[in-house]
């Protein structure tokens, strides 16, 4: 049997199947991307820039085709499908509009008494990207347009889930003028995937998942002396200060928790609320996660669809189960729902103590935990007892605490009064197991850059 398939998690019905690279596949694909290295680099920034803007231009035309994909493939509302399309078309403006002023060189003037140097920002050759499921088109934008627009060239590998939109990332590439050897897709193993990190001619590796897919990968790249850039998993701290407005609060914690079904790195996780708040905010969550809509992801009004497989479902049932029999509490929902499909309904858990798995692991699906603390102390502690450091966001009516508060956390982005989020022009990444690098913005493009020194001394 295959290994990519499209698996409609609405139904559980196989649709469509593709066959994984062969060897010689793998080794072709190897070889056009360095062929296309040599070519690429050789092309115009301007025209490079150009293909990128036709890129976000097909992004913009097909959207709906695009939304229709992944909301079978993977299970995500059209609603927030049209939303990502639209995310990654603003990435492939960004670097469009921007590449020329982030690739200037850097003037450092008179060195060493007589000689004038600058640092030139050149590419460094074949790169190899592995990318998630739970965002098909934007893990891809954020890592494939700065590094394209720089003139490297990129071999993909796209989850098992999402071979369809694989296939059609690389299509609209193409067709706006990126050449085969360029952007390469591939259907590749795990294994083949280790050994394109070993092979010679590949610079870098790009990952966007787990824990485990992360340290497997850093590992082969250290050992091969590759650079990698890991975004990996996260369990970011949304912490509620009792002068914060509890409307607001909610709003923000149920459309961080529970937006793509709860299945995002950088969502809300850890909902952490001052006691003096506490039994309101737990009120309004529960009524709030008890009325989102959940069902077809094509059907018009639907905000949580299924999860993305049936393995991930039973995993999100088992912490939740787990972390019952150790003694938490649910307010509203906590299973899967019967019948076809992979849902899981929107949860909300309280009292879950340390022994549970639940305190520790990511939960990477539509559970919001809620903790009580009564003070801003005990809010920072509580925030960084977790591995993980993505996201954070503090929730209070005075932005100088807030910002106070959210400079103790440990956290690679911080968010005040809004949850965590994404744009074009701003880094993301995070710190201790959520990972190391950045990507997006001006820090996303200098990732797999030889930033080349040029002496030149003066006669």
């Amino acid at each position: 049997m295959t290994q990519y398939a499209v698996t409609n998690p609405a139904t559980g019905e196989v649709l469509e199947t593709f066959p994984t690279a062969t060897d010689e596949q793998i080794q072709a694909a190897l070889d056009a991307a360095q062929r296309g290295y040599e070519e690429w680099r050789e092309v115009p920034l301007e025209r490079r820039q150009e293909i990128l803007r036709e890129v976000a231009a097909s992004y913009d035309r097909r959207k709906d085709e695009l939304a229709a994909i992944i909301a079978t493939e993977m299970g995500k509302p059209v609603a927030q499908g049209l939303g990502e399309v639209a995310i990654c078309s603003s990435i492939y403006t960004y670097y469009a509009d921007n590449a020329a002023d982030l690739l200037e060189e850097e003037e450092l003037g008179t060195v060493g008494g007589s000689s004038t140097a600058v640092v030139r920002k050149e590419p460094v050759g074949p790169l190899l990207g592995i990318m998630p499921w739970n965002y098909p088109y934007y893990q891809v934008a954020r890592f494939a347009a700065p590094n394209l627009v720089l003139g490297n060239t990129i071999i993909l590998k796209h989850a098992p889930q999402c071979p369809s939109s694989a296939r059609i990332i690389a299509e609209i590439f193409h067709e706006a003028g990126v050449p085969d050897g360029a952007y390469v897709n591939v259907y590749a193993t795990n294994d083949q995937a280790a050994d394109i990190i070993a092979d010679p001619r590949v610079q870098g590796v790009s990952l966007t998942g787990s824990e485990r897919a992360g340290a497997a990968v850093a590992e082969i790249a250290g050992r091969n002396l590759k650079k990698v850039v890991l975004e990996l998993g996260g369990s970011d701290p949304f912490i509620v200060l009792e002068d914060a407005d509890v409307a607001a609060a909610v709003k923000n914690a149920v459309s961080g928790r529970f937006g793509n079904a709860g299945q995002a790195c950088n969502a809300a996780k850890r909902l952490i609320v001052h006691d003096s708040l506490y039994d309101d905010f737990v009120e309004a969550l529960t009524t709030s996660t008890d009325g989102l809509s959940v069902g077809d992801p094509s059907a018009e009004g639907t905000f949580v669809g299924p999860m993305s497989s049936e393995q991930a479902a039973a995993d999100l049932q088992e912490q939740v189960d787990d972390a019952v029999e150790h003694g938490a509490r649910v307010l509203v929902g906590g299973s899967r729902r019967e019948g076809d499909g992979f849902y899981f309904d929107p949860t909300v858990l309280v009292d879950v103590p340390q022994s549970a798995r639940a305190w520790s692991e990511e939960l990477f699906g539509p559970v919001a935990v809620v903790y009580k603390v009564s003070s801003d102390d005990e809010a920072v502690e509580l925030a960084n007892s977790s591995a993980y450091g993505l996201g954070a966001s503090v929730h209070s009516g005075d932005v100088d605490r807030a910002l106070e508060v959210g400079s103790r956390l440990e956290s690679g982005m911080l968010a005040i009064n809004e949850p965590s989020g994404t744009s074009a022009e701003t880094p993301f990444g995070g710190v201790k197991r959520s990972g190391f690098g950045r990507e997006l913005g001006k820090y996303g493009i200098e990732e797999f850059c030889n930033h080349r020194l040029v002496r030149v001394r003066s006669r």
